[in-house]
C-alpha cells in the first residue's frame, strides 16, 4: 500500500496527527513518512551553521519520534522522515506525488501557529493544494482504534460523488457505517430532487462495494453549522467532503469546506475533484 504521508513541525497538533496516522497505517497496512521543512531562511540566519544547526536538532527528535511510535504500527511497517526547504504546502504535496502517497495527515490548527476556528495559513494551504486526500485533525478529538461513523454531505454538485472510493475504502478498513446526507441550502425542490438523486447513487456504490449506509436529508440557510451539528448528534469519527462544494463563488477551497475544515471538531476528510471522473 502507498505511504502516508503526516506533516510534522514537533507541536503537540503535529504529533496528534502522527499519532492518528498510525491508526490509518495499521488498516491500510501502510509505510508513515513523516516531513518537516526547513523555513530558515540562511540569509536572515544569525550565524553561518543556523539551518545545520535546525536540521541537526530536526534530525535528533524524529529519531526520538520513530523510537517512541515505530513499536505502535503492525510488524513489517515503519516510519520513516524526510526534511525539505522551502514552502510547507508545496513541499508536502510534492513529496506525496513522488512517493504516490495514499493520503496526507495534518494538524487542524495549522503546522505554525492557530487561531481557534481557524486553521493555520500552512495547514491550510496544504489542504488546498494536496494532490491527494487529506485528513485534517483537531488536537483535541481523541483518538481511538476505530472509525464508526462517517458523516458524508451529499450535494447537487456533479463532483459530489467523486469522495466515494476513498469514504468506501476507509469504511471497508474500518467496518463503517457510512451517514449519507443530502444536503441543501436552496428551497427550490428541483435542487432538492437533484441532491438526493446524488445520495441515492452514492447509496448504490456503497452498497454494490458492501458498505454499510444510511441516508438523510438537511436544508438549510447555514449548510456548514447544520452539518457540524449533525455531526455531533451523530457522535461521528470522520466527515468526508469535496473541496469544490457547491458555492456561489468558485475558488479552490470553497468557503463551505473552508469553514467546515476550520470549525469541525471531528477531523476531516477532504478530496479534490478530478477533470475526468467516474464511479
Amino acid at each position: 500500500m502507498h505511504p502516508i504521508i503526516v506533516a510534522v513541525d514537533f507541536s503537540n497538533t503535529s504529533i496528534h496527527a502522527l499519532e492518528y496516522a498510525i491508526v490509518l497505517a495499521n488498516r491500510f497496512k501502510s509505510d508513515i513518512i513523516l516531513i518537516w521543512v526547513d523555513k530558515l531562511d540562511s540569509a536572515e540566519a544569525i550565524y553561518p551553521d543556523s539551518s545545520n544547526n535546525v536540521r541537526n536538532e530536526a534530525k535528533k527528535r524524529f529519531d526520538e519520534l520513530i523510537e517512541q511510535y515505530g513499536k505502535l504500527l503492525e510488524k513489517g511497517l515503519k516510519i520513516d522522515y524526510k526534511l525539505r526547504k522551502g514552502k510547507i504546502y508545496h513541499e508536502v504535496d510534492g513529496m506525496a506525488r513522488t512517493l504516490g502517497a495514499s493520503m496526507i495527515v495534518a494538524g487542524a490548527h495549522g503546522i505554525s501557529g492557530y487561531e481557534e476556528f481557524w486553521i493555520g495559513s500552512n495547514a491550510f494551504k496544504i489542504v488546498t493544494y494536496a494532490s491527494c486526500p487529506i485528513i485534517t485533525i483537531r488536537n483535541d478529538f481523541p483518538i481511538l482504534d476505530k472509525i464508526d461513523n462517517i458523516l458524508v454531505p451529499i450535494d447537487s454538485s456533479v463532483e459530489t460523488l467523486q469522495k466515494l472510493p476513498v469514504i468506501a475504502t476507509l469504511a471497508s478498513l474500518f467496518n463503517s457505517t457510512v451517514h449519507l446526507v443530502a444536503t441543501q441550502y436552496s428551497q427550490l425542490k428541483s435542487i432538492q430532487r437533484l441532491a438526493m438523486k446524488n445520495a441515492d447513487a452514492a447509496s448504490h456504490y456503497l452498497k454494490k462495494n458492501n458498505v454499510n449506509s444510511l441516508m438523510d436529508e438537511l436544508v438549510s440557510h447555514d449548510i456548514t453549522k447544520a452539518v457540524i451539528d449533525y455531526a455531533t448528534e451523530l457522535d461521528a469519527d470522520l466527515i468526508g467532503i469535496m473541496t469544490e462544494q457547491e458555492t456561489p463563488v468558485n475558488i479552490l477551497l470553497g468557503p463551505h469546506a473552508q469553514r467546515l475544515i476550520n470549525q469541525s471538531a471531528v477531523p476531516v476528510l477532504s478530496v479534490h475533484p478530478q477533470e475526468h471522473f467516474s464511479l
